[in-house]
């Protein structure tokens, strides 16, 4: 079972920002192909056309807020903080179409073609540095928090942990105050650092530290949250 913790944007919203993106970046689009602005015709449209549709589908994978709700599952007792597979598998899906644009582009328009590589460049790389590589590196990441246990994968360590064993949970933060990594105190003077920002769960932060901080309150040390 799913517990939505962030919706995506109003349609209305949605809609309007993109049909706004896609005028401006359409327009701005002629100046990838070789001819005069005066001298455009339907087939330099449809190709300015197809460079809009490239920078929206671009945002469509970067700003996930438009298409993907954040889910947790709720299981055993808990909640499994972990991206889902689906997403990726989408986000993948929608991202081959700006490489075929481009390419589409390149074999049947004049173009100019240091500004089309730079164009291209951007919508192709921006994608992949942003969201898809991480997505695909932190693939089988995860957070399982519940009041017996806390359970972690990321791509080094892994390793679960009975709540009965932990004697104190503390909350380190960024300099930008954003939750970074949990530092978990054993009964046993030993201790492990669970890496957050090393895995794909930047979307969840929020929800991770509301659950801790309402679920382990005698464990928390609330005057160690710093970096």
């Amino acid at each position: 079972m799913g517990k939505t913790i962030r919706h995506t944007y109003p349609a209305k919203f949605s809609i309007g920002f993109l049909i706004l993106i896609f005028i401006i970046s359409s327009f701005l689009s002629q100046q990838i192909f070789d001819l005069p602005f005066k001298d455009t015709n339907l087939k330099i449209l449809l190709g300015m056309i197809l460079a809009g549709l490239a920078v929206i589908i671009m945002i469509l994978i970067v700003w996930e807020e438009f298409m993907f709700p954040i889910k947790v599952k709720e299981m055993n007792g808990g909640f499994l903080f972990k991206n889902h597979r689906n997403k990726l598998k989408t986000q993948l899906l929608i991202y081959c179409t700006i490489p075929a644009i481009f390419i589409f582009i390149y074999f049947n328009y004049p173009l100019n073609y240091i500004r089309f590589f730079i164009w291209a460049l951007i919508c192709i790389s921006v994608p992949v540095f942003e969201k898809i590589g991480s997505g695909i590196n932190n693939y089988n990441d995860y957070l399982f928090l519940s009041s017996d246990k806390i359970e972690y994968k990321d791509n080094e360590k892994e390793g679960s942990f009975p709540i009965k064993d932990i004697e104190n949970i503390i909350i380190l933060k960024d300099s930008d105050k954003i939750l970074s990594k949990i530092l978990l105190l054993f009964s046993n003077q030993t201790q492990l650092t669970i890496d957050l920002d090393k895995m794909e769960l930047d979307a969840f932060l929020n929800a991770i530290m509301k659950y801790i901080t309402s679920h382990y309150q005698g464990m928390v040390k609330e005057d160690s949250i710093s970096e």
